[in-house]
């Protein structure tokens, strides 16, 4: 099953860190945010990706095109230019890079990517990392039949879509809806391919009119998740997992 993450926003509250470079390049113990996040995923079985890229997406190509040579020790000979690798620690990963415009919006760059999903498709921003059961998350999924599903959580927090459910139905996404202390969209999907077919164009975003119609149709569950959940949105959050990781005590480290 194909990882889709959205990287390809501005990040423009937390331009301190994302004013040269794409926020999911942010380092935390000197590897990306978007390192964890894949690591997360691989280390539960998860290890093909689709990175949808916009803002800066050309120091993320770099990245991915020169990991292997920056991640291993390395033999230079420098009269001839040969490179030799001296070890091999490269991820089993199979990574998708795809420009899906600079300012085009979150289910826009979805809708960009439909000719690459053939199937059930686990889809996350780049920007958070949580310790989600992501093999739960899909067997639920699977179990329930429906087009999509979105996790849930419950931080102290109301600048996300807040998520009303009846039983495992969700019946309300709002998106940004300020009301503090209620479950919100934590950001990781599962979706059946006919589900990016409520998203109208590049400047649809799937959280607002494809995840309403979606709950208004009936199609879209929830999936609740009790354990680790951050978004980096302002230097803050950022602060606290660096210190996490630099603690050794960062939840979503599963590998």
């Amino acid at each position: 099953m194909k990882v889709i993450i959205l990287a390809g926003g501005h990040g423009t509250r937390l331009v301190e860190e994302t004013e040269n470079l794409p926020k999911p390049m942010i380092e935390i113990g000197g590897r990306p945010l978007l390192w964890h996040l894949m690591k997360m995923c691989c280390a539960q079985g998860f290890n093909e990706f689709i990175i949808a890229l916009g803002y800066k997406g050309q120091m993320i190509k770099r990245y991915f095109l020169h990991y292997r040579q920056l991640e291993s020790d390395l033999q230079i000979n420098l009269k001839t230019g040969a490179i030799h690798t001296l070890e091999d620690p490269c991820e089993d990963w199979i990574v998708d890079l795809v420009n899906t415009g600079r300012n085009t919006m979150t289910g826009g760059r979805v809708k960009r990517l439909r000719h690459l999903i053939n199937d059930t498709i686990i889809l996350t921003y780049g920007d958070g990392l949580a310790n989600v059961d992501l093999n739960q998350l899909v067997a639920y999924h699977r179990a329930h039949g429906k087009l999509a599903t979105v996790t849930a959580v419950l931080p102290p927090a109301s600048r996300f879509g807040q998520l009303e459910f009846d039983g495992k139905h969700v019946t309300s996404f709002q998106e940004k809806p300020n009301q503090p202390n209620t479950w919100i969209n934590g950001g990781f999907f599962v979706l059946e391919p006919a589900a990016l077919d409520y998203i109208e164009g590049d400047l649809t975003s799937w959280e607002r009119e494809p995840c309403q119609k979606l709950a208004q149709d009936k199609q879209l569950m929830v999936f609740h998740h009790q354990g680790y959940w951050q978004c980096v949105d302002i230097l803050h959050e950022l602060r606290q997992l660096r210190e996490l990781w630099n603690n050794g005590q960062a939840p979503w480290k599963m590998w």
